[in-house]
């Protein structure tokens, strides 16, 4: 039976997968590339993405890559006609703290030397300068951060809130793309390049003049082989680095979202998208308070939850859904194909994210029958940053542990992840990102004491 060779085996056709080939052949000129996946492409976790971008996190570094990742998305918006519906309304940050200075030694951290040209306050009655984000124009938008404490403006610029809110901490270069036109992008500009997409699951792999894998599919097995490969193997990254010998150290946690239409158009379509930053206890009536604390089950419903909930409208300006998340998910578990959804999450969102939008209070008990329930696979190291570079053994490489941040990440990842295995010169933060890192004792001592950024 013959074997077919291929310079590079990239494992998952996830948009992390595709990107990476993408690079490979755009910035350095391979062709013989195999984009493995038992499915079609972007059906598994990326089909669950929740289609942002930001370059708002706590560590320089992420705000370098991000950054970078931003810049490789509007280069696709142009020269594709704005194919992947870009657009950039900011995320907005809200809490009911006054003082908060640990957020903005956080954005001054992130932001580097650049931090105070950058971070702009809207205080007192005088609170001039500030430009609502009224279009979705991303080649427009401002850049920066704006700082909202002046009650009146919030109200104005953010009419849905709960009045209760007295900071917004508005990133702007974030927003909303499209996922999977991203993804078609890419894979169409492989079409007649040498880029092979092969169907099957990876069995095993094994070392010895390259790669040999063994793939199982609706043929029957079948082998093929690679001079270098590439785990983009989503949540089952660990899987595949177990068949070289590799303990990789990641683990997974499964987050849900619901996404419905605002029959009651309570969300404004030009919100843009928002997170509760602040801890809550749960909406709940009294008498369903008192039931939930009986049962040994489901008796942290009515305890303290943790921040970071989030709201956005869905579809563009002109759309009527909207989309609910809440990463609270903090127990690891084995990745499945079958997403293990909760019966009770819809209604656990709905009543979370009523805190900031109270207007979501109407469809308490009520939610809209065609309202989608979903969830994915979060792939995430302790530190919540990927995992990007050589995987130990000569010629294996990974792009893995994309935690929250797949879709808005693949860019930046992907041509990292390109660099490394074409031995190319890699940007300044290529080899934090990579194992390496894990030697740097200063480095991970500081990730460790600071926040994550997951959402």
């Amino acid at each position: 039976m013959t074997t077919t060779s291929y310079e590079v085996a990239v494992i998952g056709a996830g948009i992390v997968g595709i990107a990476t080939a993408y690079y490979l052949n755009k910035n350095h000129g391979i062709t013989r590339i195999a984009l493995i996946d038992r499915d079609a492409p972007m059906a598994f976790t990326s089909a669950q993405s929740g289609e942002n971008y930001r370059n708002w996190w706590p560590h320089p570094t992420m705000v370098a890559f991000t950054n970078r990742t931003i810049d490789l998305l509007e280069d696709v918006a142009r020269e594709s006609g704005n194919r992947i519906n870009m657009n950039r309304r900011g995320y907005s940050l809200v809490t009911r703290r006054t003082e908060i200075d640990d957020f903005v030694q956080q954005l001054h951290y992130g932001l580097g030397r650049s931090a105070d040209t950058l971070i702009r306050y809207h205080t007192g009655a005088d609170a001039g300068g500030y430009e609502p984000a009224l279009a979705p124009d991303w080649e427009t938008a401002p850049i920066g951060v704006d700082i909202l404490q002046a009650q009146r403006l919030i109200r104005e610029a953010f009419p849905s809130y709960a009045h209760d809110v007295q900071t917004v901490i508005h990133i702007r270069r974030g927003g909303g793309i499209s996922g999977q036109q991203l993804g078609m992008h890419m894979l169409e500009a492989l079409k007649g390049t040498g880029v092979e997409r092969v169907t099957g699951a990876v069995e095993n792999i094994a070392q010895g003049d390259g790669y040999k894998l063994e793939l199982s599919g609706k043929g029957g097995i079948r082998h093929i082989k690679a001079d270098r490969i590439v785990n983009a193997a989503g949540p089952f990254a660990g899987r595949i680095a177990d068949m070289l010998g590799v303990d990789l150290p990641i683990y997974n946690t499964f987050q849900q979202k619901i996404a419905f239409e605002d029959r009651e158009k309570v969300i404004p379509r030009n919100m843009p998208f928002s997170i509760d930053l602040d801890g809550q206890q749960i909406d709940w009536t009294d008498e369903e308070r008192e039931m939930l604390m009986a049962e040994p089950d489901f008796r942290w419903l009515a305890e303290d939850m943790p921040g970071a909930i989030h709201c956005r409208p869905d579809g563009g300006d002109n759309g009527s859904w909207i989309k609910l998340g809440w990463a609270f998910n903090e127990k690891p578990a084995t990745a499945t194909w079958e997403p293990p959804l909760e019966d009770n999450f819809p209604e656990i969102v709905l009543r979370g994210a009523a805190r900031l939008n109270p207007g979501l209070k109407d469809y308490y008990g009520q939610l809209p029958r065609n309202m989608h329930h979903y969830g994915g696979w979060y792939t995430m190291t302790e530190e919540n940053w990927p995992l990007i570079g050589p995987m130990c053994l000569e010629g294996a490489f990974m792009i893995c542990a994309m935690s929250g941040f797949g879709t808005m990440a693949a860019c930046a990842g992907g041509e990292l992840c390109a660099a490394w295995v074409a031995d190319a010169q890699r940007p300044s933060y290529g080899t934090e990102f990579s194992l390496a890192r894990y030697e740097n004792t200063a480095l991970m001592r500081s990730l460790r004491e600071s926040a994550k950024g997951v959402l």
